[in-house]
């Protein structure tokens, strides 16, 4: 499934570039990792995973420098999250 860009609502303001403003104030608010994490990207996964398991979507959104997966199975999860862990951990010892 590829990226969709958000529309521009009703009042002229981009809907997309408006919630990217919101979510970065949120995080620069966290003054560390576990803040970050408890307060942002766990609220912002489980409300990925709530509505793609509900409308039953396979999600790979690709950005310039991350992925976001949903793959709705628990074994999947963890899998693709050891192939990560797998090959950042090889970069990392061919760069050192």
């Amino acid at each position: 499934m590829g990226q969709k860009k958000l529309h521009k609502g009703t009042d002229g303001a981009g809907n997309a570039d408006s919630f990217m403003r919101q979510l970065a104030e949120r995080m620069e608010a966290c003054p560390d990792a576990e803040s970050l994490n408890d307060n942002v990207l766990i609220p912002f996964a489980a409300a990925l995973e709530n509505v793609c398991g509900a409308r039953g979507y396979v999600l790979n959104i690709y950005g310039e420098t991350s992925n976001i997966i949903f793959s709705g199975d628990p074994d999947d999860a963890e899998a693709l999250y050891r192939l990560v862990e797998d090959y950042l951990e090889s970069r990392a010892d061919s760069t050192s």
